[in-house]
């Protein structure tokens, strides 16, 4: 990730007639997937990007996280580890935003009684990726009160610094970059932070209702998802193998994907 520091492909997805949309002149922007704890993936990722930031050198670079970097995978602890990392040596170059999972890590953090939600859906991988073994089946608020508070004794203080860091959105050019989505006819400024963190398919389905368009994760398909005023990165990455990276340079978009 020195290349990142030092300046500071493969197509998929569905086609559709476009919102005419750029970035900046003279800038590239990269936003990655939910990660989901596979820094594994995520360090192949930045590989590919790096290869590709290096046919234009010139360009200013931006990396933009969608949220949902821990939980489900094995290695949550790295990948706060090296998106830290970045965003301590990126400045205005690295954006990372919150994800849901980041908001229940943190919300575990503030009320153990929600540990065994968290748990459940993908917390208890998080916690073993820290050396914390949390209680299994139980809903015993003493028990997970010592979970949490053996995980606030091991949680890196870069990490939470970084946690409590994180944006709800971000825009550059005619693209708004949130995590879930937003609400259909709402002003950004007049937005939720649940629906930014949880918003699925009132915003899915919803017709073009505005002049931006989206760039999302938290709903995983198969494929990258281009609607007129959405575009989808989150391929299941912790699941499938894949980490996608939408790849945005004036007018034009392409992917970056691991896997084959």
């Amino acid at each position: 990730m020195d290349w990142f520091r030092s300046r500071l492909g493969r197509l998929g997805g569905r086609k559709t007639e476009r919102i005419p949309t750029s970035v900046p002149p003279g800038e590239v922007v990269y936003a990655i997937g939910d990660i989901h704890g596979r820094a594994d993936l995520l360090r192949t990722l930045l590989k590919r990007i790096e290869a590709d930031a290096a046919k234009a050198p010139d360009l200013k670079l931006r990396l933009i996280a969608l949220g949902d970097y821990v939980d489900r995978g094995s290695e949550s602890n790295g990948v706060l580890d090296i998106l830290g990392g970045l965003a301590r040596q990126g400045g205005d170059a690295m954006t990372a935003l919150k994800g849901n999972h980041e908001e229940a890590l943190l919300g575990f953090l503030a009320d153990p009684s929600t540990g065994p939600a968290w748990a459940e859906h993908g917390g208890r991988e998080t916690l073993v990726s820290y050396g914390v073994t949390p209680p299994r089946g139980t809903g015993d608020i003493e028990a997970w009160t010592g979970i949490r508070d053996a995980f606030a004794k091991v949680l890196p203080a870069e990490h939470l610094a970084f946690l409590k860091s994180l944006q709800l959105f971000a825009t550059v050019g005619d693209y708004i970059f949130v995590h879930a989505g937003l609400r259909p006819g709402m002003p950004l400024d007049q937005q939720d932070e649940r629906d930014m963190l949880w918003i699925r398919q009132e915003f899915l389905d919803a017709p073009v209702w505005i002049d931006q368009v989206v760039v999302h994760g938290h709903t995983p398909r198969p494929e990258p998802e281009e609607r007129p005023h959405r575009i989808g990165v989150d391929t299941g990455a912790y699941a499938t193998g894949v980490l996608t990276a939408l790849r945005l340079e004036g007018d034009q978009r392409s992917f970056i994907r691991t896997g084959a």
